[in-house]
């Protein structure tokens, strides 16, 4: 069953992974599922250890750029209490 989700990037980068999609004769929603799939199917403990496919510098320029959003106090202080359990 597939669940509808909103998602924002760069528009260059978007523009480059619809062609890429295009080219593979692929949605671009099926190829963001199967790097989804491929990223959930292992145990990753951070970014840095997911692997990045040679076929990621298609799609993209330069080098990796992880933007994380800032965690709030609360979400450490969960965090701390889970850990001392």
């Amino acid at each position: 069953m597939d669940a509808k989700i909103t998602l924002s990037f760069d528009e260059n980068i978007i523009g480059k992974a619809k062609k890429f999609a295009d080219d593979q004769n692929i949605s671009l929603s099926r190829l963001t599922e199967f790097l989804y799939s491929r990223m959930v199917s292992g145990n990753y403990k951070n970014l840095e250890a997911l692997p990045v496919a040679d076929w990621v510098s298609l799609v993209a320029e330069g080098a990796a750029e992880y933007k994380t959003k800032s965690r709030s106090r609360k979400a450490f202080k969960s965090d701390y209490y889970k850990s001392r359990k």
